[in-house]
This record gives structure tokens, sequence and C-alpha cells, in this order.
């Protein structure tokens, strides 16, 4: 089926998209898709999102060579560098700064799991639009020059008052092919992460990944941003969509937050076949530092 037939069928099903989240789905994401990795669990990876530092590295306390270190000194195996911390973001760095960091990273033996920008496909205005289509194509050549398999990139969360979901939709879906495209012809798969903003449930997911079809796109899953229904569901049903991910401590079950059962959450990324990194990010009250080398050793213990 081509790209087009499957836009059409997800943009005429829109309106009823929370009422198809329950239904299971056939498209089976190609094996191509996934990275060809090989650790000791299964070709399962530990990795620390950098977000987790978010406070330290936005008000300048903490480096991203610092975080290189940390990672190294704690046992990642990689790190997703989130592209607002390099110096200059948005503008892209410059190549030296770049085969800095890359370097470092290869002497301290940690991997580059992927990057990520602040992007917005839901904006009206299509000038500001294009701008944002930019900032992902500049991001796409970062991402090949420091060697990160996977850029993420949001929906985005306007409300757009009084324009159909489905015209959102359209205009979104042809930002994200046009940066599937560059992508690919960069070599970096271009993940979409269900943020609890413009998607929002797992049927969300399949229909915008569906609408495109392309070996290079998939899914950042993000454990904490399905809100709507049971997120041990919703993850089963979009794993085989994965590329990427953001793991988080909590998760949200019937509206409120509780602590992530990652052994479940395990046994759904094993049955998938999934193979590459696991990401953890963590977030909220206390120290970053104490807190995700407390998850890291609970999803080490998890991935046995």
């Amino acid at each position: 089926m081509n790209t087009q037939v499957h836009r059409r069928k997800f943009l005429s099903s829109l309106i009823g998209l929370p009422l198809l989240a329950s239904s299971g789905n056939a498209f089976a994401l190609p094996s191509a898709r996934q990275p060809k990795l090989h650790g000791a669990a299964g070709g399962l990876k530990t990795s620390l999102n950098a977000f987790t530092f978010n406070a330290a590295l936005s008000d300048g306390s903490m480096t991203i060579s610092d975080l290189l270190d940390f990672c190294a000194a704690t046992g990642f195996e990689g790190v997703d560098l989130t592209g607002y911390y390099f110096k200059g973001y948005p503008q892209a760095p410059s190549d030296e700064y770049l085969f800095q960091i890359k370097r470092k990273a290869f002497a301290l033996g940690v991997e580059i799991s992927g990057t990520g920008v602040r992007n917005d496909f839901t904006i009206a205005d299509k000038a500001k639009r294009e701008q944002e289509v930019l900032l992902v194509k500049n991001w796409i050549e970062v991402a090949a020059k420091i060697g990160a398999p996977v850029i993420r990139i949001f929906a985005g969360n306007q409300k757009n008052e009084g324009v159909p979901k489905e015209q959102v939709t359209e205009w979104m879906l042809k930002d994200i092919q046009t940066c599937v495209d560059y992508g690919k012809k960069h070599g970096v798969v271009i993940g979409l992460q269900n943020h609890n903003d413009f998607i929002q449930t797992a049927a969300q997911v399949t229909g915008m990944i569906e609408a495109i079809h392309s070996e290079w796109l998939g899914l950042i899953l993000d454990t904490g941003s399905y809100r709507v229904l049971d997120p041990y569901e919703e993850i089963a049903r979009s794993v085989k969509y994965a590329v990427n991910w953001q793991i988080k401590e909590k998760i949200f079950l019937n509206g409120a937050e509780k602590e992530t059962d990652l052994d479940k959450l395990m046994g759904i990324i094993k049955s998938s076949g999934y193979k590459g990194y696991l990401p953890i990010e963590t977030l909220g009250e206390g120290d970053p530092k104490v807190k995700s080398v407390n998850l890291l050793e609970k999803l080490k213990k998890a991935m046995l």
C-alpha cells in the first residue's frame, strides 16, 4: 500500500482515534529499523537521556563533557545527547566542537545513542513551521556528524482552536515526511516521541507511522507519556515501532503517578524482539545523580 493511501486512511479515521486505541494493529515495523546491536542482555544496552540533568546542563553547572564522564563512571553504555545542551542551540555547533564531544565519548567507551530537538509541527503558520523543519534538518546533520543513529522530534502542542485535527495532522505528516526523507539522505532515523501532546495514544502513534510508512521513521517510546489509557497496554501496542526509548521512574496508571514496574516493562520489550538502547530519564525532586544510578541498577536487574 503506498504512502498516499496510508495517509488518507489515517486522516479519515482521526475523529475516532481514542476509540481505536484498544484495538490491535497488524503493521509490523521492518527489522531494518532496529539497531543491530548485540549487548550482554539480548542486544539491549543501557543509556542515559541528558534531560535527566536538565537543570545543571541548562545553568552551566554541568557540561556535556561532565555528563560523558558521569556516564562512563557509573556504567551507562550510551548517552542520549539532547540538542538543547549543545553550545549555541538552536544553531548547529561547529564541527570542531561536535568532533571533540564525539572523540571524548569514543575515548570513554560511551556510545551516543541519539539526540533530539524541541520542534513543533502543530504551528498553524506555514512559514514558522518551515523554520521548525529547518531546525530538524540542521540537527539531522549534527546527528550524522556525532554518530547518533536516531534524532528525536516532537509532534507539537499548539491548541489551534477551530482548526480540525485532521487538517493539523495533514500538514504535520508532510513536515515529518520531509524530515524522514532528509534523515534517510544522512543515515539518521527520525524518532517521533509520544509526548502527551498532540500524540497521546498508541492508536495515534500507529496512525502517524503507518501514514508515512518508512523504515527511516520510528517511535521514541516515552513510558511516562501514555496517560489516557492503560500505559502498559499502550506500550505493548506501540513497541513494534520503537527505535529508542525514554524509560522513566514513574508511569501514569488510572490518572495517578505510580512507580514503573520495570519487570513488567522489560517483559514487553523482550517479547517484542527490540534490540538497541534503553535510555532512562529521571524527573522531579532529588539528586539526579543518585536517582539515575538507582534507576540504572533497577533496569539492569530487570534486563537479566
